[in-house]
């Protein structure tokens, strides 16, 4: 997917919501693993990622799955993952799919990385961390129409720890990340990181990338705002994927879990119309 379709999804559909597909076993409905333990062909990972995709698709334009809650699964995590992309793919194709992977590793290893995820999968963009450098990070670089979202400025409490230390000239960390990866690709290839908790640090990170979307994850359940993260972090072209996951997908734990996903969703979608028509989209 190009930077202008993603841009016209935003625009057509009034919503910049990815939706996280966090999917773990220990918080969806029972009913799923109730059916799941008398069925050995049911698979409760995929079935629950089914239905939130059919309730929320109309709201989002990007979907999310965390590779951590599948791949703790072994095989099956995997072939479920694997089932969600297809029919996302077969179902949806206008919804941008990030498979929220953070890899990263020498040259050799990152293609087959890439391999996996843009060849074998099919997924739009992979998340990926910066730490060792250009020969990491180019070789998911090498696929038309598909992206790199870089680790710049994460919500988590430990990104003080490296992400937001300082060298003499007083520049941080997350900031020569920014800079020295925009000679690796532009703003049609790669995308950001930062996390809606980070507040006005997007004024900062917008004056070093003013044309790149940036992936927000942090809203909801983490405690990020939308109007915060919009203040700071908005171009012309909206530039921005917020994501949400517990908020949206673990919002009922009965029957009606999809059903009130799909309000949780069409909450956000309204907020995040309201802020395109604010700057004239």
């Amino acid at each position: 997917m190009t930077k202008e379709q993603l841009f016209e999804n935003i625009c057509r559909k009034r919503s910049f919501l990815c939706v996280g597909l966090d999917t773990d076993l220990k918080k969806v409905p029972q009913h799923l693993l109730d059916k799941a333990s008398t069925d050995p062909g049911f698979d409760p990972i995929f079935e629950f990622n089914k239905a939130i995709i059919d309730a929320t698709a109309p709201y989002c334009i990007a979907y999310k799955p965390n590779l951590a809650f599948y791949e703790a699964h072994g095989v099956s995590g995997w072939i479920a993952f694997e089932k969600t992309v297809s029919y996302l793919n077969e179902n949806y194709p206008d919804q941008f799919i990030i498979a929220d992977a953070k890899r990263g590793d020498i040259g050799n290893t990152s293609k087959l990385y890439a391999r996996t995820f843009f060849e074998q999968m099919n997924v739009d963009a992979v998340t990926v961390a910066p730490y060792m450098g250009e020969d990491s990070v180019t070789p998911f670089l090498g696929y038309e129409g598909k992206w790199v979202v870089l680790l710049a400025l994460t919500s988590n409490k430990g990104s003080a720890d490296f992400q937001l230390t300082a060298d003499p000239a007083g520049e941080r960390l997350f900031e020569k990340v920014l800079k020295r990866s925009q000679q690796w690709a532009d703003s049609q290839q790669m995308m950001y990181v930062v996390g809606a908790t980070q507040g006005s640090a997007f004024a900062d990170i917008r004056r070093l990338v003013p044309d790149h979307f940036l992936l927000v994850p942090g809203i909801g359940a983490q405690g990020g705002s939308l109007e915060e993260v919009c203040k700071y972090g908005w171009n012309d072209r909206c530039g921005l994927i917020v994501n949400s996951s517990r908020a949206i997908i673990y919002a009922d734990a009965t029957e009606c879990f999809a059903a009130v996903a799909a309000q949780r969703a069409q909450e956000v979608q309204q907020q995040m119309s309201s802020v395109l028509s604010q700057h004239g989209l």
